[in-house]
């Protein structure tokens, strides 16, 4: 047999966590699992994939970005 028994699962390499309570709210940005820096707004998330060389098409899509917390239109506590 040369297939393996469980299937490829991939994670999209950036992650944007929820937001965090300051002046202005912020929410942390992880790249390849490693926390990179905050972002506090959708344009600082875009800015930082940039300098790790990721292109960002569609940040909607699952697969390029996780979002916790929200999509990247939340960057206000609830």
């Amino acid at each position: 047999m040369t297939e393996i028994a469980s299937p490829h699962i991939s994670y999209p390499r950036i992650t944007v966590l929820g937001v965090q309570p300051g002046d202005p709210p912020f929410r942390i940005v992880e790249i390849d699992g490693a926390v990179i820096g905050e972002a506090k707004s959708f344009t600082d998330v875009l800015v930082a994939a940039a300098a790790y060389g990721i292109p960002v098409h569609d940040a909607d899509d699952p697969a390029v970005v996780r979002w916790v917390g929200g999509d990247k239109l939340t960057w206000h506590p609830r």
